[in-house]
């Protein structure tokens, strides 16, 4: 059996970033930029005041009466066209043009006014450069602000609009097929008879695939036959990605590799961890496949160790598919066996800062319950001894 990084070393071998498409920023959200992002334009395009005042001369403020003449004002959009002149001033606003002259801003706090006239206050210090936002002071055009491979969210999305982009270049998101199989499995909100269960994977897969930048096609459930399989996977060459639940071992209702002979390329089908050692991998018509076991939590653990990166991949996203945090036992453990291990775990912060590591009682690779309490898998190499609470320990952050 592989071990897990040779499993994931061997998914993503080869695997490039697909092509590029413009979106909208409006429909950008989670995208993956397909090139640097360049600005457009200056921001600001000028001087602008940073608070409602006077825009003044800072040595004028230095003379003995401190008594300034305002002529004119200055808004954000609708900037004062003349000059401030020697003993002059320019009501203006945040975001306002600075007034040629001028070089620095009096609060309005800081003034009384009567009429035309403004004095200011004898404690008003006033220099150059103060509360004026130079031009260029957040970007220039020019300078390259977002990475070929950056996640875009709300940040980025608010810069690449304040850059002047309308649409960006991004990544086209890989469409991952998922199909579950079983004749025991009934959809969401069937009755299911005496001898079958819920479908519970495919909604769980699926939120993921949107949230790591694919887009899912659920294909439904495939009854366990050659023929349903291969029926329900016709149109696989359409697809970037191939994921079934289910059938991945080698027991007799175990179909999927041989539906999909002889034109699966098979690269592996078991890895050395628990959960989920029967694993699938390899290429069908075009489209990578990765056959995930049937029990969800199993189908769970995969998908975060061999789909996620897969699809960081063929998206070109830069950022690390895996958060990794050091935490101490919140129990007792036993040895570890052969394979590497991923046990579901409950985190929890202490009053002195130390990040606890609870193990989660039950452990069956069936068990949706648990894992959804879970923040986390600890991961144990194979052979790791036996551990008491507080010992030290990796976690996997969900």
């Amino acid at each position: 059996m592989l071990s897990v990084a040779e499993a994931q070393s061997n998914v993503l071998d080869g695997v490039v970033a697909l092509a590029a498409e413009s979106i909208t920023l409006e429909h950008a959200a989670g995208r993956i930029l397909a090139a640097d992002l360049a600005a457009k334009v200056t921001n600001p395009p000028s001087n602008v005041s940073a608070m409602d005042g006077y825009a003044v001369r800072a040595e004028d403020t230095r003379a003995s009466n401190n008594r300034l003449r305002v002529t004119g004002t200055s808004a954000a959009g609708a900037g004062f066209g003349g000059r401030v002149e020697a003993g002059c001033a320019v009501r203006i606003f945040t975001g306002a043009p600075m007034p040629a002259g001028s070089d620095a801003v009096v609060i309005q706090e800081n003034v009384t006014r009567e009429g035309d006239v403004i004095a200011l206050q004898a404690d008003a210090q006033v220099v150059a450069g103060r509360h004026v936002r130079r031009a260029g002071l957040d970007f220039r055009a020019g300078d390259v602000l977002l990475s070929r491979g950056r996640r875009l969210g709300a940040r980025e999305l608010a810069l690449a609009a304040a850059m002047n982009h309308a649409a960006v270049s991004c990544v086209r998101r890989p469409r991952v097929a998922v199909l579950a199989t079983g004749d025991e499995l009934v959809p969401p909100g069937t009755v299911p008879g005496p001898d079958q269960i819920v479908s519970s994977t495919p909604a769980g897969l699926a939120a993921d695939i949107v949230r790591w930048g694919g887009e899912p096609i659920l294909l439904g459930i495939a009854r366990d036959t050659v023929d349903d399989i291969r029926a329900k996977l016709a149109d696989a060459a359409s697809f970037d990605i191939l994921v079934t639940i289910g059938g991945a071992s080698v027991g007799d209702y175990d179909l999927v590799q041989k539906a999909l002979s002889p034109e699966l390329a098979l690269q592996f089908w078991k890895i050395a961890m628990r959960p989920g050692k029967p694993l699938i991998h390899g290429t069908f018509r075009g489209a990578r496949l990765l056959g995930l076991p049937g029990n969800p939590v199993s189908a769970f653990v995969c998908a975060q160790l061999f789909l996620k990166p897969l699809i960081f991949a063929l998206t070109g996203a830069t950022e690390a598919a895996w958060t990794f945090v050091e935490a101490r036992l919140g129990s007792d453990v036993s040895a570890n066996d052969t394979r590497q291990e991923y046990s579901r775990a409950q985190l929890e912060r202490c009053a002195d800062g130390t990040l606890v590591a609870r193990p989660l009682p039950v452990q069956d690779s069936s068990m949706l319950r648990f894992l959804a309490t879970a923040d986390g898998l600890i991961v144990r190499p194979p052979h790791d001894p036996a551990r008491k609470a507080g010992d030290p320990v990796t976690v996997l952050t969900l």
